[in-house]
């Protein structure tokens, strides 16, 4: 009976696929870690952004002036990511990032200058053996050790949650998912 116990949980981790959904790696909460095309991502955290808080408005330097005040129907919401390249060649981290609700609502992040903002991710070949951000940057010695997308959400998506971020390398590459803590 032990035996048969056995298998048939062996088989039904098999069929569950261990996170992997049609091309899709899913995490079902922040801070696991995501192996997607050799880099290994994990959300350092997530949450909302206010302009008029003193630490929430260094995150939003090199944002355009439209972008930092939202509607009254709006609201900032960053994502603090971790990228980390384990082998020994330089790879490229995922370039396209969206949050979806279930209403079908898609949002892209908003630009940021990262040649004047030390927290914006930016999707750059990843050198090897490497964690970003730099464990010496501003990113990486500050509260959330992780670099920040900033999105600017209607505040009708926060209730149509789960929230999904997707994000790939390419249209080519795998799709990341996390369900994100709102």
């Amino acid at each position: 009976m032990t035996r048969l116990v056995l298998a048939l949980a062996i088989l039904a981790a098999v069929f569950a696929g261990c996170g992997a959904d049609h091309g899709r790696t899913v995490a079902e909460t922040e801070g696991i870690y995501l192996k997607i095309d050799g880099l290994k991502y994990q959300i350092q955290m997530s949450r909302y952004v206010n302009p008029g808080d003193v630490e929430d408005s260094e995150y939003l330097v090199g944002v355009a002036e439209d972008s930092v005040t939202p509607a009254a129907d709006e609201t900032l919401f960053g994502v603090w990511i971790r990228v980390q390249n384990e082998s020994d060649e330089p790879l490229p981290a995922a370039d396209v990032w969206e949050i979806h609700d279930t209403q079908e609502q898609v949002y892209e992040p908003v630009e940021i200058d990262t040649d004047i903002n030390p927290f914006a991710f930016e999707p750059i070949d990843v050198p090897p053996n490497t964690v970003l951000p730099l464990p010496t940057s501003a990113a990486g010695q500050g509260p959330t050790q992780g670099l920040m997308l900033l999105f600017k959400l209607k505040t009708a998506s926060l209730q149509n949650r789960p929230l999904e971020l997707n994000f790939s390398t390419g249209p080519e590459g795998t799709t990341g998912t996390y369900d994100l803590d709102v």
